[in-house]
């Protein structure tokens, strides 16, 4: 059977789509692409019992989200659109069964720096102050010229460093295509039993694995936004792996 792919959704929870409402939303994007790896994505909204949720899946795609936040202050005119803390308290849950269980975990963007946390890992939580000689990671996603004409950086992309050995680089290779780069927040420490497995050019890490051989890969970029060949590869080697750890229609 076809593995079952929960998919934790975001949550507007300060009216930013309609005044006084509250709305789960997603980009359609991440569906499509486990779709198309042979997966069947389940949308995930927050409720009650995220463990006995996460005992009922065969693979955990966690998301891109909002900003996590910093304990201390930061400049006033840095401003943080804030995940609301029930949702991050359901991703961790959902995270953390799904971790004891030994299900594959993908984390894309915020969804890789929940693991972090997670981990007792630590984040950079506006790039610009935390790196000042960092490079732009915030690049644009919207551009003029036509693609063959552009460096990566008019893409919206940068090229990353895959670390020898690791689980991604078996996944995407070792030379992978420049990826899309939308954030300000990054991973500065991946956490306890993890490891960075891609870096920017710059140091910025981009992408982290457990030192162990589970599937569990967090990146930073955008796999689902893009029609290069590692989106392909990335989505196929999580759905396959949710696939080999399926033992029953509920993977239990």
């Amino acid at each position: 059977m076809a593995p079952l792919i929960g998919i934790s959704l975001c949550l507007d929870a300060s009216g930013r789509f309609r005044p006084g409402r509250r709305y789960h939303y997603i980009d359609e994007r991440y569906a499509e692409a486990v779709a198309e790896a042979g997966g069947v994505p389940a949308y995930l909204p927050i409720q009650p019992g995220p463990e006995e949720i996460a005992d009922r899946i065969d693979g955990l795609l966690i998301p891109g989200g909002d900003d996590l936040l910093p304990e201390a202050p930061y400049p006033e005119e840095i401003r943080f659109e804030a995940a609301p803390s029930e949702q991050i308290d359901f991703d961790r849950a959902l995270l953390g069964r799904a971790l004891d269980r030994g299900i594959p975990v993908l984390g894309i963007c915020y969804g890789m720096q929940i693991p972090a946390l997670h981990h007792r890992g630590s984040l950079h939580y506006h790039i610009p102050v935390d790196l000042p000689d960092a490079t732009e990671h915030q690049l644009p996603e919207e551009h003029q010229l036509p693609e063959e004409h552009q460096l990566p950086e008019e893409r919206g992309c940068h090229p990353i460093r895959v670390e020898a050995g690791t689980l991604l680089e078996a996944v995407i290779g070792a030379d992978p295509e420049p990826v899309n780069s939308s954030h300000h927040q990054a991973v500065a420490r991946p956490g306890e039993g993890f490891r960075a497995s891609a870096r920017a050019a710059d140091g910025v890490i981009e992408a982290i694995e457990p030192e162990g051989k589970r599937f569990c890969l967090g990146v930073q970029w955008h796999p689902e936004r893009v029609s290069c060949a590692h989106r392909a590869s990335l989505f196929s080697a999580f759905v396959s792996s949710c696939r080999s750890e399926a033992v029953g229609p509920s993977g239990s």
